[in-house]
């Protein structure tokens, strides 16, 4: 085996690789990735449909790259929709993702009263994450913030926090995250670390 046969192997392996990715940015990065060096691989062969085939993908990633990653902080992407924490909708959203839950917020319990904020985050039509917090004597104590694997790389959860009036009007001036969460995102918004928690002063924000 050369090393230009070493180079059309790594390139197809990337396009595969890339395909079995959950997570929407990170398919894309892999592809383009791949597309390159199948790029540089078919033209050094003379294989020129392939090269046509591999420019057309790699455009067509780098649009959706460049969508993706403008449009990660922008507020016109999402929508934050409130839902009743016993109802059916959001009952089905836990059980649904509930493995995927466990693995990030150990310390969940789907058990839960009426008393609980509930806050679903869109894309278009689609539920692309989970925000659960409690009111008590003017703390928000967040039970659960979920995102789905696809919009992982994007952290839409932070669009519940950039709207203050969600915990004020609720009588919240403090919001405290839930201990032990995994890749937690929270110090990019403005929460400072206290012990295995964060917490965001409202006055502050």
């Amino acid at each position: 085996m050369t090393w230009l046969d070493v180079i059309g192997w790594t390139g197809s392996a990337l396009l595969v690789w890339s395909l079995l990715q959950s997570r929407l940015l990170r398919l894309r990065a892999l592809n383009l990735v791949g597309c390159l060096v199948l790029i540089g691989f078919n033209a050094a062969v003379g294989v020129w449909p392939m090269v046509g085939l591999n420019v057309v993908l790699a455009i067509i990633n780098v649009w959706y790259l460049a969508r993706m990653v403008t449009s990660r902080h922008d507020e016109r992407a999402y929508r934050v929709v409130e839902v009743r924490a016993d109802g059916d909708m959001l009952r089905h959203v836990l059980e649904l993702h509930r493995e995927d839950i466990a693995r990030f917020n150990p310390g969940f319990r789907a058990e839960g009263g009426a008393d609980r904020a509930a806050y679903l985050i869109v894309n278009g039509d689609e539920i692309v994450g989970v925000v659960l917090f409690r009111p008590e004597a003017g703390v928000a104590r967040v039970e659960l913030d979920y995102v789905t694997q696809r919009y992982r790389d994007f952290t839409p959860g932070e669009f519940v926090y950039r709207r203050s009036h969600l915990f004020t009007d609720r009588g919240c001036r403090t919001v405290v995250t839930p201990p032990g969460m995994l890749a937690p995102y929270y110090d990019r918004l403005g929460f400072r670390r206290e012990d295995e928690s964060y917490v965001l002063d409202l006055a502050a924000v």
